[in-house]
């Protein structure tokens, strides 16, 4: 099995871009009007009933989260096409699945991040992590592998690989 280390995150060069635009946004301009907003509260005396204050904390405590969270997924994003071979379940790539070997219960979707969904525009499949019960168990099986994994129910699901596609 090539390169399909769970933790990679498949991006187009849109969405990379998108991404970095994102966090430069956050730590160039949101940062400093956050910090602002909390230096003209705390002018205003009393921390404990100054709404304001609470709210730019808030944000900032979020801010700050979403710019952990964007340069993570930016060290584990790699860009261009997914590895492995044509056939392969990997990270960035599209899945068709049949449930216990139904040839009419199938279900598409591309394994990888969900943050794809909200800087690529030409995702039109629901996007499963590849740390997900499904993700995992059909991590680097080839079309025609059979694999089965626990649903949060607690029951055991089967699935076959029928098509493994490139976005």
């Amino acid at each position: 099995m090539s390169d399909t280390n769970s933790n990679v995150v498949w991006l187009t060069q849109e969405a990379y871009d998108k991404l970095e635009a994102e966090l430069n946004e956050l730590k160039t301009v949101g940062r400093p009007e956050v910090s602002a907003r909390i230096a003209a509260a705390r002018e205003e005396g009393d921390l404990s009933e100054n709404g304001g204050y609470h709210a730019a904390r808030e944000e900032q405590g979020q801010m700050e989260g979403r710019i952990a969270q964007l340069e993570q997924l930016l060290r584990q994003a790699k860009v261009g096409e997914p590895e492995g071979h044509a056939d392969e379940v990997a990270p960035g790539k599209l899945i068709t699945i049949a449930y216990d070997g139904d040839p009419d219960d199938t279900d598409t979707f591309l394994l990888g991040s969900r943050e794809v969904l909200a800087v690529d525009d030409s995702v039109e499949h629901a996007v499963y992590s590849p740390q997900s019960p499904l993700g995992a168990a059909i991590l680097g099986k080839r079309i025609g592998d059979e694999a089965s994994y626990e649903a949060p129910n607690g029951k055991t699901i089967s699935v076959k690989v029928t098509a493994v596609d490139v976005l």
